[in-house]
């Protein structure tokens, strides 16, 4: 594991020296707490959002934001990378917006050697990447964030160039307004972990954001963790042991939700266009195991799985026509699948 070339100043951690495994899952117990207060003094309600962005970050894994405007998504995605001390970038995702202005471009420079072509790197190159609406630029610069979240590089001119760890993407798009927006194909859907909706908050939640917003200045977040702290997460999260049947549960769960399939659900076949790849099964282990992480085990449980099914899922399942004339969403589809493929 190779530590952050820039820790924070306010890390325990020196710059040479990675954390253990032992206290890389010290310093996530011992930091929980801290961080949900300190993201309480942006953020108001939204705890499973939260956690489900956190488990994210965990697991190494991007996740898509769903919700109507004025939601604060934007402030929450800005306020867990203070917490975890990680530098920043948001491109606003606009029709005129091209993969040049994402990845970086080359341009010609002259120095006292002559005229050369140098790498100007875009806001790609940053630690936590949030892609605000993302389904309001055409699909050519969509796709230039395909390498990025995959391979967590850059080609430019025949050259890659790596990108800082960690990196994670966070893209919110709007499900209101669709003119002028260019969803998002499912090949490139499948390459977020989880799809979390934001919803809107309750009464009490609500006339807590105003007051606090209309009465003082936010109070500043300070960060938790450091950036090299984050990466050694995430190798603990993948080393979360997970037995064969809850592997086993995970799979069947995912080839349930696909049409035509010999032991499909006929609620699956009357209602999907498409199911959910191999994507799924796996974004459900890795996503248990940090929930697991998060909660302070060392082991995942069935509760796990089932507690990110929707997440997982939602943004997997392509409806057809009859379900939206029989007005399903998603969501139900995907309970109905809980309560008929069970851990055997």
């Amino acid at each position: 594991m190779t530590p952050d070339p820039d820790p924070s100043p306010d890390s325990p951690l020196p710059p040479d020296l990675p954390l253990t495994d032992e206290a890389a899952f010290a310093a996530l117990q011992a930091g929980r707490d801290r961080m949900t207060a300190e993201l309480a003094k942006a953020v108001v309600g939204q705890k499973d959002v939260i956690e489900q962005l956190i488990l994210a970050l965990l697991a190494g894994g991007h996740c898509l934001l769903t919700g109507a405007p004025g939601l604060a998504k934007t402030l929450l995605v800005k306020s867990v990378a203070q917490t975890f001390d990680l530098k920043f970038q948001r491109i606003q995702f606009t029709p005129d917006l091209m993969p040049a202005d994402i990845t970086g471009t080359e341009v010609l420079t002259e120095d006292d050697s002559g005229r050369h072509l140098t790498f100007v790197p875009g806001p790609v190159f940053t630690n936590l990447l949030l892609a605000d609406e993302i389904n309001r630029t055409p699909p050519k610069t969509q796709a230039a964030l395909l390498e990025a979240m995959q391979e967590h590089q850059v080609t430019a001119g025949g050259v890659r160039h790596a990108l800082s760890e960690p990196f994670f993407v966070l893209a919110t798009q709007n499900p209101v307004e669709m003119e002028g927006t260019y969803p998002l194909p499912e090949a490139q859907l499948d390459r977020f972990l989880f799809n979390v909706r934001v919803d809107y908050l309750s009464e009490a939640d609500e006339i807590e954001v105003v007051s606090r917003t209309t009465s003082r200045i936010a109070a500043r977040i300070e960060p938790v963790f450091s950036a090299a702290e984050a990466i050694a997460f995430q190798k603990l999260t993948r080393q979360v042991p997970v037995a064969d049947d809850l592997v086993r549960y995970a799979v069947q769960l995912v080839a349930a939700s696909r049409p035509g399939q010999p032991n499909t659900p006929d609620f699956i076949n009357d209602w999907l266009n498409w199911g959910a790849g191999t994507r799924a099964a796996q974004a459900l282990i890795i996503g248990g195991k940090a929930r697991a992480l998060w909660q302070g085990r060392s082991h995942v449980t069935e509760k796990d799985i089932r507690a990110l099914a929707v997440p997982v899922l939602r943004h997997r399942l392509l409806l057809n026509y009859r379900a939206e004339a029989d007005r399903v969403e998603v969501e139900t589809i995907i309970q109905r699948l809980l309560e008929t493929v069970r851990l055997a």
